[in-house]
């Protein structure tokens, strides 16, 4: 460390002098020492290496900076404080090696980075490997198409139902970023659904041609679709029979009530909600599917206030579906207002047009 000593006692000098160049070349001595011996400091010399360069790159310029942080961004020890001061640097060809690279960077400082920088920035960090939900959150609210276009691609990101709920409704108008979201293997069925409820007929088509297996649950969205066919596809699904199973000796015993309901939708649960919710309103699966995801809450409150739910297990089911950053949110009180002044005649009465559409169809189903 006798070089690093002999640097550290230059430092109050250079800075002094204000020479830009000699801050530069400082920076660049110590950097040298640190990759040097990278893996072998402990945390203490970590931190001295962490002040020291923190105080010289703050005074340096921005194509020095931009070599000092391409030269760290891959380093696991990489001093802490002052690869966050480069992530967040404004010139974006100064944080892109670190955004990119560093695994020194913690969930707030990649949060903040997209909160606050520009496109560029948030580009870079969509192709991070591990995104954190928080951060896929912003990325795909305050990202354009081709940053949520990345993170979409990027398969070992992680999304929140809110990140699902909001690249769902971005794919409306961006055909690529559907086919991404679709591609995912890990995306939750209920967004699925909603992905292809909400596509056009010729994104259908892609979709099904980019994953033939998905093939059957395509075609059993199709609103004339028979339910014969939405029961094969669902009992492919890993786990699906297993829940159905479960749910159907939960009401054989008496036990399938409507706090059992309301906690599955509030526990997220959406496979076991929708087959709760078909067992209790005697109607198909997929069409409790379609209501749930569908943007419209109205079918929901006419099923729950036939049934005879509260209230409280109502709205639990309308959150169900998540929410966007694209969507303007459920006005749960003006759903309050419609499920109280909705009558349970009219309602049952619904509900009975529901099944008879639904016998008719399965009849007619080759």
């Amino acid at each position: 460390m006798t070089e690093q000593e002999g640097l550290l006692d230059e430092l109050d000098d250079i800075l002094a002098r204000q020479d830009i160049g000699r801050r530069a070349d400082a920076l660049r001595r110590i950097t040298d020492l640190f990759v040097a011996v990278s893996g072998r400091y402990s945390d203490e010399q970590i931190g001295l290496f962490d002040d020291v360069m923190s105080r010289l790159v703050a005074e340096i310029d921005t194509s020095a900076r931009a070599t000092f942080g391409r030269r760290l961004a891959d380093h696991p020890d990489a001093p802490p404080n002052v690869m966050r001061t480069l992530a967040l640097d404004d010139e974006i060809r100064v944080a892109e090696p670190v955004l990119l690279h560093s695994d020194r960077l913690d969930d707030t400082t990649l949060v903040e980075s997209a909160k606050t920088k520009s496109q560029s920035h948030l580009l870079a960090i969509s192709r991070r490997q591990n995104l954190a939900e928080a951060v896929t959150d912003v990325l795909v609210q305050r990202g354009n198409s081709e940053v949520a276009l990345s993170t979409a691609q990027n398969v070992t990101a992680k999304f929140s139902d809110f990140g699902y709920a909001t690249l769902v409704d971005r794919s409306r108008e961006d055909d690529g970023l559907a086919l991404s979201v679709w591609s995912r293997a890990e995306i939750p069925r209920q967004h699925v659904l909603a992905l292809f409820e909400r596509a056009s007929e010729a994104v259908r088509a892609k979709l099904e041609a980019a994953d033939p297996r998905r093939a059957g649950l395509i075609r059993s969205l199709v609103v004339d679709a028979s339910d014969k066919i939405q029961t094969e596809v669902r009992n492919t699904v890993a786990g699906y029979a297993d829940k159905r199973a479960a749910i159907e000796a939960l009401h054989a015993a008496g036990d399938l009530d409507p706090a059992r309901l309301a906690a599955f939708a509030r526990d997220r649960l959406f496979d076991e909600a929708a087959i709760a919710l078909s067992i209790m309103s005697s109607l198909p699966t997929g069409l409790i599917e379609r209501a749930i995801v569908s943007e419209r809450p109205e079918q929901i409150l006419i099923l729950a206030k036939a049934i005879g739910l509260p209230w409280e297990a109502a709205r639990e089911i309308l959150l169900l579906k998540g929410q966007s950053a694209g969507r303007p949110p459920l006005d749960v009180d003006a759903c309050a207002a419609t499920f109280a002044r909705l009558q349970p005649a009219t309602a049952k009465q619904a509900l009975n047009f529901y099944r008879l559409r639904e016998r008719a169809a399965a009849s007619a189903a080759p």
